[in-house]
C-alpha cells in the first residue's frame, strides 16, 4: 500500500472550495468595482473602516494578517453586503511563505463560522502568472470551507522584501444570525532567507491555475442540463507538477486536465455533491512519489469542466472550472522574467470609502 502524504493533500487542496456561484447584476449607483475572485469583476458598496493589520512573530516564524472589522447582518447576500476594499500587504522580509491557515474571529477572538466568507484571494502584484502573464500571480485563496494549506516539507513560495500582496475579500451572511466586528485572520508560517531548512535549500513552487477560460476571467454562464466547457494554456517552462486539485461551483461534476502535447490525461478530478447538486469537494491527485508530473516547455494543456444543471434555466456567471496545482520549474532562474513592478492601485483600492 502506498503511503498517503496527508500534509501535501491538505496543502494542495488549495482553494478548492473558494467562491460559490454568483449572479451578475447591473451596477447600482454609487457602487464600486471589485476585482473579485480570479479577477472577475463585480460591483458592490464599499465597507467603511475595514483595514489590514499585519504582525510578524519572529519567535513563531509566522505572519498574522487580519482584515476587519466587518459587520455582517443576517440573511444578506454578497451583492447587497458592503465589501472590504482591496488591501495591500508589503512583505517585510525575503524568504519563503510555507503555508496558509485562515479563520474568522470576532473582536473577542471567538470563532465565527466560515459560512460567512464568500472568498478571499491573495495576489502578488510583483509577479506575473507563469501560465497567463496578463494576470498577477494568485498565491492563496479560501472560501466558506476555510481550506487550510499545510506545509509541504522542502518546498515554499519565495517572496522578496517589499513585494506587494493584494488581498481581495468578499463576505456575505446566508444565516439567520448577525455577526458584528468580524475579522479574517490568516496565519502564514515563513522561513527567512538566511535560515536553513534541514541543511537543504527549499525548492520554489509556483501556483498553477489552469482554467477552462484560458487566460480570461474565470466565471461563465452555466446552461441548463449537461454541459462541458474546455480551454487551453501553454506551459512555457519545463518542470514538474507536484499535485493538482479542482475548483468547480454547484452542479459541477468533474475537472479533467490533459497534456495535449503528450496525448495524456494528467488527472481526472471528480466532484462530491449532495442530492441537490451542491458542491462539497473536488478530488486531489498527487505526483510526489513519482517525482512530479513532467511538463516540457511549450506543452499545451487542456482543461475541461463538466456540469449538470438541473434548474432548467441559464445561471449567469454560475460556473467556473479550474485545475489548481503547484509547479516546480526545472530552471528556477528562468522564472525571474515573471518579476515586475507593482501595478498602480485600481478598483476599490483606488477609491475613497465615500465614493
Amino acid at each position: 500500500m502506498r503511503k498517503k502524504p496527508t500534509l501535501a493533500i491538505h496543502f494542495l487542496a488549495l482553494a478548492i472550495a473558494l467562491a460559490p456561484a454568483s449572479s451578475a447584476q447591473d451596477e447600482p449607483p454609487g457602487h464600486a468595482h471589485h476585482g473579485a475572485f480570479m479577477q472577475g469583476g463585480m460591483h458592490h458598496a464599499v465597507a467603511k473602516g475595514v483595514t489590514l493589520d499585519s504582525k510578524v512573530d519572529s519567535n513563531a516564524h509566522s505572519v498574522i494578517l487580519r482584515v476587519g472589522p466587518m459587520n455582517l447582518p443576517a440573511n444578506t447576500d454578497h451583492m447587497k453586503m458592503p465589501q472590504p476594499p482591496e488591501l495591500i500587504w508589503a512583505v517585510p522580509f525575503e524568504g519563503w511563505l510555507l503555508a496558509y491557515h485562515p479563520r474568522l474571529v470576532d473582536s473577542s477572538g471567538h470563532t465565527v463560522p466560515g459560512t460567512v466568507l464568500h472568498h478571499t484571494a491573495f495576489w502578488n502584484e510583483n509577479r506575473a502568472d507563469f501560465l497567463c502573464p496578463n494576470k498577477e500571480e494568485h498565491i492563496f485563496g479560501a472560501g466558506s470551507e476555510m481550506t487550510d494549506w499545510a506545509e509541504v516539507p522542502g518546498y515554499g513560495y519565495h517572496v522578496q522584501k517589499g513585494d506587494k500582496i493584494r488581498i481581495e475579500t468578499m463576505v456575505y451572511n446566508p444565516t439567520a444570525t448577525s455577526y458584528d466586528a468580524v475579522y479574517l485572520e490568516v496565519v502564514i508560517p515563513y522561513q527567512g532567507m538566511t535560515e536553513q531548512s534541514g541543511g537543504a535549500a527549499r525548492k520554489n513552487v509556483y501556483p498553477a491555475w489552469m482554467d477552462v477560460r484560458s487566460c480570461g476571467n474565470s466565471g461563465y454562464d452555466l446552461p441548463a442540463g449537461k454541459s462541458t466547457k474546455s480551454g487551453t494554456v501553454t506551459v512555457k517552462y519545463a518542470g514538474v507538477l507536484i499535485g493538482v486539485g479542482g475548483h468547480l461551483h454547484d452542479y459541477g461534476r468533474q475537472v479533467v486536465l490533459q497534456d495535449l502535447s503528450r496525448k495524456e490525461t494528467v488527472a481526472t478530478l471528480d466532484a462530491v455533491t449532495d442530492a441537490q447538486g451542491r458542491l462539497g469537494s473536488v478530488a486531489v491527485k498527487l505526483f510526489l512519489e513519482d517525482g512530479g508530473y513532467k511538463f516540457a516547455a511549450n506543452d499545451v494543456l487542456k482543461i475541461s469542466a463538466a456540469y449538470d444543471n438541473p434548474t432548467g434555466k441559464l445561471l449567469r456567471d454560475g460556473a467556473m472550472g479550474i485545475a489548481v496545482g503547484y509547479f516546480v520549474p526545472a530552471d528556477d532562474k528562468a522564472m525571474a522574467a515573471l518579476r515586475r513592478r507593482s501595478m498602480p492601485a485600481r478598483g476599490m483600492a483606488a477609491m475613497s470609502h465615500d465614493h
